[in-house]
């Protein structure tokens, strides 16, 4: 278990989240399932069983470092990756997999965002163990892909193709990627049995993914590459000041996977979402008999059903007749939206700001 890794990607906004997620403490810090840890220490402790804890690395932007010391103090400063300004996925990944490298080429490396829910940890655990097993065989950059419930359009698709033989009937090879669809293609995706979503997860060798940048993206390769002799030292920052405002703001998907040929999708049903919006976090939170779920210890209802409610624990609400709606406090602010219309949170807030 020495040679594994994980990569935790916690840079990110999650401004659909507003207004508990914010750009100065956003969701992945949050206790949002209110169950006294937040989503970011319950990403790391989901590897547990998987890799050493000196193996864990979280990426995030620089000003989220004292969360990040507070929220898991067992890491040490090389294992907290600090981004000196915002960049996409390659990039942080590009930057994590060289330093990992420079510590132990023989690496195998899970790549996986901060903020996701797992309910089923055993089948989870599996499928990362089966990934691995993989990519002992070969040169294989391997993502998850989890079995569709219903024809989401908030998703990426990953359709399959049967004609790789891996070391379980789960391993498939990939046959393309898909962008969110609509949800008449979401439906025909479904119908197809063809298409899995795309969980945003990766796992491969380290020199791998480094063989795949040297590759597709030969300048991002190298702006690593010239630095490699200053990774996991003194000079880190400063160089890293240098260069990584001039990283390509772009994602690992459109970098790496769409474009290589030895792509491969380990299928899997481990209760997974993305936790992208609130509605997926009300599918997750247990319900009072009306169907509400609600996170705080003064909330009343009457009349009212099927809502999220997720206010301060000291904050004594009474809501009357109200069904479907996202109601939040945070920071002295109040969000008060249909559940049906939370897809435009992220376009309001952009609108607030402006």
């Amino acid at each position: 278990m020495k040679n594994n890794y994980v990569v935790i990607m916690a840079g990110g906004v999650g401004s659909r989240f507003w207004p508990m997620s914010r750009e100065k403490f956003p969701k992945q810090f949050h206790d949002v399932l209110g169950i006294g840890k937040t989503l970011i220490q319950l990403t790391v402790e989901r590897y547990n069983n998987l890799c050493p804890k000196e193996n864990i690395y979280i990426v995030s932007n620089i000003i989220y470092k004292d969360i990040i010391k507070e929220q898991l103090p067992f890491l040490n400063s090389n294992q907290i990756i600090l981004e000196p300004c915002k960049r996409n996925t390659a990039p942080c990944i590009a930057y994590a997999s060289a330093k990992i490298n420079k510590l132990n080429p023989s690496a195998k490396i899970v790549v996986a965002p901060s903020d996701h829910l797992i309910l089923k940890q055993d089948q989870f655990e599996s499928t990362i163990k089966t990934a691995f097993e993989q990519i002992d065989l070969g040169d294989y950059l391997t993502t998850i892909g989890i079995l569709p419930s219903r024809p989401d359009t908030g998703y990426g698709y990953i359709k399959i193709n049967d004609s790789f033989s891996g070391v379980n009937d789960n391993v498939k090879a990939v046959s393309e990627f898909t962008e969110k669809p609509s949800l008449e293609k979401a439906k025909e995706f479904i119908e197809s049995g063809l298409y899995f979503w795309n969980s945003g997860m990766f796992i491969w060798s380290v020199s791998s993914i480094m063989k795949a940048f040297k590759n597709y993206t030969p300048d991002l390769y190298n702006k690593f590459n010239d630095i490699k002799e200053d990774l996991n030292n003194h000079n880190e920052a400063s160089v890293l000041e240098n260069i990584y405002p001039e990283c390509e703001d772009i994602s690992i998907d459109y970098a790496v996977m769409e474009k290589a040929n030895n792509t491969l999708v380990i299928l899997a049903d481990f209760s997974w979402s993305d936790l992208g919006t609130w509605g997926s976090l009300y599918n997750h939170l247990d319900k009072d008999n009306n169907n509400n779920a609600i996170v705080g210890d003064k909330v009343f209802t009457y009349n009212s059903n099927s809502n999220i409610v997720m206010m301060p624990k000291d904050k004594l609400v009474l809501i009357e007749g109200l069904k479907n709606y996202i109601v939040v406090e945070s920071d002295d602010t109040l969000l008060i939206c249909k559940k049906d219309n939370e897809q435009q949170i992220k376009q309001m807030v952009q609108d607030i700001n402006a």
